[in-house]
Order: C-alpha cells, then structure tokens, then sequence
C-alpha cells in the first residue's frame, strides 16, 4: 500500500510522460538562454565603448595619461558620484544592497532592471573592481520570470528562474558546463521529482543558447597562455596542496573585512556619500596597485600571466593584496557588480607570487591552484572555483590536481564567514 510519503514508481522506459513532459521546454528554453547571452552581450560592449571614451579618447583630449595616478584617482571618484545618482534618484535605486546579494536570488521587479544595468555598466566602464555576473543574472531574471509568469502562467515561477540564471551562466563563460555544475550544486539540496538529469534538462539548453550566442558573437576566451602541464608529479601535487590552502586563506581575509568596511561606509547612510567615498578610495588604491589592478579583471589577468617571471615578488604581492582591498571596498560602498572576475585577478596574482617565490613550482600549477582557493574563499561556490581554476590552465592533467587541492582548501573556507552579509549587515557563515 502506497503512503504519501513513499517515492513514485520510476517510469518505464516505454512511459512518455517525461517525454512529452521535456520536449515542450525546448524552445523556451532555447529563447531565454539566447536572450539572457544578448542582454550579456549588449551591456559588455556598452560598458566597453564607455570605457574607450572614458580612459583613452577624453584624458588624449585633455592631455592627461589615461592611466596616469591623477586620472585614476579622479575617474573612480567620479565614478562614484554618477553610480550614486542613479542608486539615489533612478527609480528602484539599482536594486537591493549588493553586499546582501550573491548570484541569482529571487526575481526582482523589472522596474528595478534600468537602474541596475546602468549603475553595472558605469561601475565596468569606470575601473570599478566588480564583474557584470551579479547585475546581469539578477535583471536575466527578473525580465524572464515577468514576461515568462505573462506568456504562460501555468509554468512555475521557479523555473524561468533557473532557466535565466542557466543561459546566464552559459553566456558569461561561454561553456554551458558552468552552468550545468551550478545548478546542479543548487539542486542538491532541493527535493523534486524525477532524475538529476530530467531537472537539468530545461537548463542546461538555456545554458547551451546562451553559450552558443556568446561564443557566435564575441568568442570569449578563458586561455590565460599559461605553459601546460604534461607529466604532473608529486612535487606539483604538493605545490597545488599548498598554494591553494594559502591562497583559500588569502581569500578568506577579505571575508573577515567585509562586515567592517561595509558598516564604516553605512554609517554614512546616503548613496551620495558612500560612493563617491568608495569611489576615491578606490582611486587611491588603483593609484597604488597600477593600471592592472583597475576594472572586472579578466583582461588584466591575461596581460598579467603574459609576463610569468617578469614580475618581482613584490609588486604581485602588491598587486594582489590591492585588488583584494578594492574587491572590499567596491562591494561595501554599494557599487553594483560581481565578485568572481575580480576574485580571478587575486587568484593568479597570488599564484605568481608564490611561483616567483619558489620558481620550481610550475606556473599552472600555481596560478590555477591559487585562483581555485581564492575563489572557495569569496564565493563558496565548488564547482565554479573548480571549473575556473581549471580552465585557466587549459591542461587535462591539472584537473585531477585541482580536485585534490580543492579538499584541504574546503576545509578551511567551510562554515567561515562568507564575501556576504544578511540583511543586518552581519556575515553569512
């Protein structure tokens, strides 16, 4: 006798109910993962030409470096003050707090959307040390579950939601096995029916779209040009073990800072004086670190490991401890954008100053097993900090080593504080 409680029967394989219960997700699917890479992909290349305008054709204009000390200290300050006119006057004020958001959450209302992209795409184009992955994958959703929850109100809510986040994901990384290993890490923890595979269906199409689009239109790439590895030994095993648990624990004093920095610049309650402060700290700071340590970080990250042994131990030190700095601060004051990008640019400076310390350590190993800790630290996210560290290197054989060094890494980072607070300010653990 069946109890409410007792599982389904599984299907047969001659049942056609998960069938016809898949195929009908397949262009929804298909529309939002392509939409979510274009809404991507609009908002890059805007931030983009700002950029352009704003750090070569204006300072050539007026005479000045573009990445001159003065310039950077007077275009994050001014920075500041126009993401601080939007949050205070642009309705919806950019969305919620971003030191209380991570990736995805629930849907926001898209009135919120403008203000969001435009305070996202100034803080990109400005040198802000934030990625676009929060903002994008926030306004994703938002925009699929309104006009989704309108053209069909019989679909869950939920699921134009993790239809968003997937084709988001796709797009950022231009792979749709970001994606798959995110929600599938989401999902572990949620009871449904049906296989692993069955829920991940419908995602991982909208990740695919979203991939495909990205890849057809811009073709990012994650190759930092680093040396492959090709006959890893113990010597490396042991090098990542440790680069990785250091470079976890690097990470984690942002962690430790955030709840801090974030309560100084609320003590000064309004958007007009907590971005525009932010906005010169930061200048100072990208004073300090040099033009490398400015902006999302990917590009950066590729000049940077373009350089392996051309830089002193000093100067990656430096540079990684101010970018770690900026993150802080960038995401206290209420600029709006995303951690990983910039928690990648930490990753591998710290990795080169551990190879430039004991030039023995083979630069993959080091880069790739420093940005792995590092973003175990400030994202809590496995999968993506095991992906990422993986793709950087390009090398199947660091992939076996970066999940060996992701256990002692874990262990660490596990129930510390997180790069995120509750709504009182205090950190997630």
């Amino acid at each position: 006798m069946t109890t409410d409680h007792a599982p389904p029967p599984p299907s047969s394989p001659a049942d056609p109910t998960p069938l016809r219960t898949l195929l009908p997700q397949v262009l929804p699917a298909l529309v939002v993962g392509a939409v979510t890479s274009l809404l991507f992909l609009g908002i890059s290349a805007l931030a983009e030409k700002f950029e352009d305008v704003l750090w070569d054709d204006l300072p050539d204009a007026l005479g000045i470096g573009g990445h001159s000390s003065l310039w950077i200290i007077i275009m994050l300050t001014a920075t500041g003050i126009a993401v601080g006119l939007v949050v205070w006057k642009v309705p919806g004020h950019a969305g919620p707090d971003p030191a209380s958001t991570g990736l995805g959450g629930a849907p926001l209302a898209p009135g919120v959307v403008p203000g969001l992209l435009l305070a996202s795409t100034l803080a990109l184009a400005g040198g802000v040390s934030l990625g676009p992955e929060n903002p994008i994958i926030a306004s994703n959703i938002a925009l699929a579950y309104w006009l989704g929850r309108k053209a069909a109100p019989a679909v869950p809510g939920a699921a134009w939601v993790a239809l968003a986040s997937a084709g988001t994901i796709g797009a950022l990384f231009g792979t749709p096995v970001a994606a798959a290993l995110v929600i599938s890490e989401a999902l572990a923890g949620q009871p449904g029916r049906g296989s692993l595979w069955d829920r991940l269906f419908a995602p991982l199409v909208a990740a695919g779209a979203g991939s495909m689009t990205t890849q057809l239109l811009a073709e990012p790439s994650f190759d930092m040009g680093l040396p492959p590895l090709t006959d890893p030994g113990w010597g490396d095993l042991l090098a990542a073990l440790v680069i990785a648990s250091a470079a976890a624990l690097f990470g984690l004093a942002s962690c430790h800072l955030f709840p801090y920095v974030h309560a100084a610049f609320g003590r000064l309650r309004h958007p007009m004086l907590m971005l525009p402060l932010g906005g010169l700290v930061l200048g100072l700071l990208g004073a300090l670190g040099g033009p490398l340590t400015l902006f999302k970080g990917l590009e950066q990250v590729k000049e940077l490991t373009s350089s392996i042994g051309g830089w002193s131990s000093g100067e990656l030190a430096k540079m990684a401890a101010v970018k770690l700095l900026a993150l802080v601060v960038a995401a206290s004051c209420g600029f709006r954008g995303g951690r990983i990008f910039p928690a990648v640019f930490i990753g591998a400076a710290f990795g080169m100053f551990a190879q430039a310390l004991v030039p023995e350590v083979h630069p993959s190993v080091a880069v790739s097993s420093a940005v792995l800790g590092v973003l175990l630290a400030t994202t809590r996210q496995g999968w993506i900090s095991l992906f990422t560290g993986a793709v950087l290197a390009a090398s199947p054989a660091m992939l076996a080593l970066l999940c060996l060094a992701s256990l002692p890494a874990w262990l660490i980072v596990t129930g510390r504080p997180q790069l995120e607070l509750d709504e009182q300010g205090r950190s997630l653990h």
